[in-house]
């Protein structure tokens, strides 16, 4: 008779299902009796502002902001000051709330295939515990079998004789 294999579901299941799909926001949340007050209170500050600078119609305005300035480089005629104007002032400027607007848009992405690989495993698992029961039912009918083979095996070596 095959040995019985008492199964016990892996520690990494139970932690799995308690902590749910890793994603973006949830890094965001302010984190309660961690970390000292004032870092607590950085945080939310620097979520804050980053959440408003990173959007289209921050860009827009720092398009605007940027034009104020653009007049006095051009008069100017230096092209280093047009340069400088263009890097420090126009590319700075713009480039960066459109680089945060991308990066919020990846992160988006990523938290939706966070949130598949999630669901994912959660199936895998399932399946693997349906596929353990069905051959746990094998295990058994497969032990009925050698147990009448077993029954047999007195008689057919009689017959053989």
């Amino acid at each position: 008779m095959p040995a019985k294999d008492n199964y016990t579901p892996h520690d990494r299941v139970t932690e799995r299902e308690a902590e749910g799909p890793v994603v973006t926001h949830a890094h965001h949340k302010p984190r309660r009796r961690r970390g000292h007050r004032l870092q607590r209170l950085n945080e939310r500050i620097g979520l804050r502002i980053t959440q408003s600078v990173g959007t289209m119609w921050a860009a827009y305005v720092f398009v605007a902001l940027t034009l104020v300035s653009l007049p006095a480089a051009l008069s100017s005629g230096n092209a280093i000051v047009i340069v400088a104007w263009i890097a420090q002032t126009f590319l700075q400027l713009v480039l960066l709330p459109i680089i945060i607007v991308g990066q919020n848009i990846q992160a988006k992405a990523s938290d939706a295939r966070s949130l598949a690989t999630y669901k994912d495993a959660g199936a895998l698992l399932e399946e693997s515990a349906r596929i353990r029961a069905h051959l746990d039912e094998q295990d058994k009918v497969i032990a009925q079998l050698l147990e009448q083979v077993r029954d047999l095996k007195p008689q057919i070596s009689r017959k053989t004789k």
